[in-house]
C-alpha cells in the first residue's frame, strides 16, 4: 500500500514539474521578443563594439562576426577580452577580430583607445556604444564624475567625437547607442548632472544617464546631417545578464539562487537582447534612419521626456564644455 501512494505521490511529482516546466518554456518563448530579420552581410565592414567581453555585447559581437566583419572587441577587462576572442575565432571562423583595451570610467583609457585605432584602421563602418552600468553604488571615476554620469553617458559622447572623422571618412556609416526604457524616469538636472549636491539614488542616476544618452543621439543626427553617418538608440530589453551585478537579487548570494527560476522566465536571454542591435546595425532598410529610438527592431516614439530638442542642445553643449571639446 505505502508503495502504492509513493509511486502515486512521484508520477504526480513529475506530471507537475513538467507542467511547470512547460509554462516556464511558454512565458520564455513569449518574452523572447522580436528577432533580426535582416540577412546583410558585412565583409569588408569594420565594427567597434564596447562592453562585447559579455552579455549583449558579446552576443552582438559574434553574429556580426558570423556576417564577416571585422570586429574591434572594446573591453574593460583584457583578459576576459581575449578569453571572448578565442571563442569567437573558434565559433565563427572569423579570424578579423582584435581585442583592444577601452575603459569608459578614465578619460585617458578613451583617448588612447581612439588615437590607437585611429593609427592602426583605415575605416569605422559602425560604432555601438554599448558597455554600461547599471544602479552601482556612488562612486567617482578618476575624472571627477559620478559613474554611472561617465560610464553610460560621457564616455561615449568622448569616443564617439573622438572617431567621428573616421567614421565620416568611411560613410555610410552608422552609430548605435545601446540606452535603456529607463530613460521615462530619468530627468536632466543641469544644476547639478553630476550629483554634487542632489541626494543620491542609484536608480535616478541610471535613468539620467540613459535619457542624455537619448538626447545625445536626438541632437548627433543633427549634427551629422548629410555626412552619411547616422545614430540611433536601442533599448535591448530586460535580459538576464550581469548588469544587474549591484541589484540585491544578484549580489546576495541567497537571492541570487532564489530569483534565478523567475530571471529565467521573465528575462530575455543576451542572444535575444542583441536582437535590436543586430538590426540597427546591419539592416539594409536602416541605412539613411537617424535620430530614433529603438525597441523589438523596429522604431518606437519617444516620450515627452525624450524628445525636448531644447535639453538636448542644451545638454549636447554643456557636455561638450565638460570634456573640454572645442
Amino acid at each position: 500500500m505505502l508503495e502504492m501512494v509513493d509511486n502515486l505521490f512521484d508520477s504526480w511529482y513529475t506530471f507537475f514539474f513538467i507542467i511547470g516546466f512547460a509554462v516556464l518554456y511558454y512565458i520564455r518563448s513569449i518574452l523572447k521578443g522580436a528577432q533580426c530579420s535582416s540577412m546583410a552581410e558585412l565583409k569588408g565592414k569594420t565594427v567597434i563594439i564596447t562592453g562585447a567581453s559579455g552579455g549583449v555585447g558579446h552576443e552582438t559581437a559574434f553574429e556580426l562576426a558570423n556576417r564577416g566583419a571585422r570586429i574591434i572587441l572594446a573591453c574593460r577587462d583584457e583578459t576576459k577580452g581575449n578569453e571572448t576572442l578565442l571563442k569567437l575565432k573558434s565559433q565563427t571562423r572569423n579570424k578579423n577580430i582584435i581585442v583592444m583595451k577601452l575603459d569608459l570610467a578614465s578619460f585617458k583609457s578613451i583617448k588612447q583607445f581612439a588615437k590607437k585605432f585611429i593609427e592602426q584602421e583605415s575605416s569605422l563602418h559602425i560604432l555601438i556604444n554599448n558597455a554600461g552600468v547599471m544602479c552601482c553604488p556612488k562612486t567617482i571615476t578618476e575624472d571627477g564624475f559620478e559613474t554611472h554620469f561617465q560610464v553610460n553617458y560621457l564616455g561615449p559622447f568622448l569616443l564617439t567625437h573622438m572617431l567621428l572623422d573616421t567614421l565620416k571618412n568611411s560613410s555610410p556609416s552608422r552609430i548605435i547607442n545601446v540606452s535603456a526604457i529607463a530613460y521615462r524616469l530619468g530627468k536632466i538636472n543641469f544644476d547639478d548632472l553630476n550629483f554634487e549636491n542632489t541626494d543620491y539614488v542609484e536608480g535616478d542616476a541610471y535613468s539620467q544617464s540613459k535619457l542624455a544618452l537619448v538626447h545625445f543621439t536626438t541632437e548627433m543626427s543633427k549634427q551629422l546631417k548629410d555626412s552619411g553617418v547616422t545614430v540611433n538608440t536601442v533599448h535591448p530589453g530586460i535580459c538576464n545578464t550581469n548588469i544587474y551585478r549591484y541589484m540585491g537579487f544578484r549580489s546576495n548570494s541567497f537571492l541570487s539562487l532564489s530569483f534565478a527560476p523567475i530571471c529565467y522566465a521573465l528575462m530575455k536571454t543576451s542572444k535575444d537582447g542583441a536582437q535590436t542591435t543586430i538590426q540597427c546595425a546591419v539592416a539594409e532598410e536602416l541605412q539613411e534612419v537617424t535620430g530614433k529610438f529603438f525597441s523589438e527592431c523596429r522604431e518606437e516614439a519617444l516620450t515627452e521626456s525624450g524628445c525636448d530638442d531644447d535639453v538636448a542642445s542644451k545638454l549636447y553643449i554643456e557636455t561638450k564644455k565638460l570634456l573640454k571639446l572645442d
